[in-house]
């Protein structure tokens, strides 16, 4: 691997690793989907594959709703056979609210690109019932965006495909 692919954040297969077809990747990517992951692969929007944090889990909903806070990170997945690579667009976004009297306020921001990584996690105590002695926990959550992108890469170069980062969704159709 050379600088400009390190700098670039590509990353290849083993030297030697079988090249296996188009849609055997895309079936071990999709056999990544299951319930011991943060994450969904599904049908891409923008692109072949799109990984999704798994933010519509009611446990995680219920969390973020509290919170008054909403994030979302998806990474599409763009799957080219004649150079047998998969370039990936990573999207995150991020929606936090607050209502008072008299106030109501929104914060927005949304990230396209590449991440190099990104953790996040919050835990919040307050007064969890009428008894002002009911003091716990409402919430706690951990995000770390190599838990969805680590298992993507390992597939890919795995199956002797190399793994693109690109920065816009121009980038995906090369």
């Amino acid at each position: 691997m050379g600088l400009l692919d390190r700098l670039k954040g590509v990353k290849r297969p083993a030297e030697g690793a079988p090249v296996l077809g188009r849609d055997e990747v895309e079936r071990r990517l999709r056999g990544l989907d299951g319930e011991r992951v943060p994450f969904t692969v599904g049908d891409g929007s923008e692109a072949d594959l799109e990984v999704r944090w798994k933010i519509v889990d009611a446990r995680w909903y219920e969390i973020f709703a509290k919170a008054s806070l909403e994030k979302s990170h998806r990474i599409h997945l763009l799957l080219d056979e004649g150079e047998h690579e998969v370039r990936a667009l990573e999207e995150a976004w991020e929606v936090s609210w607050r209502a008072g009297v008299p106030e109501l306020t929104l914060s927005v921001e949304k990230f396209q690109g590449r991440t190099f990584g990104s953790k996040s996690f919050g835990t919040r105590y307050a007064f969890t019932g009428v008894n002002p002695l009911d003091w716990g926990q409402v919430y706690s959550y951990r995000f770390d965006v190599s838990e969805m992108k680590d298992p993507v890469v390992a597939v890919v170069t795995g199956a002797g495909w190399s793994f693109v980062p690109v920065t816009t969704k121009r980038g995906l159709r090369g």
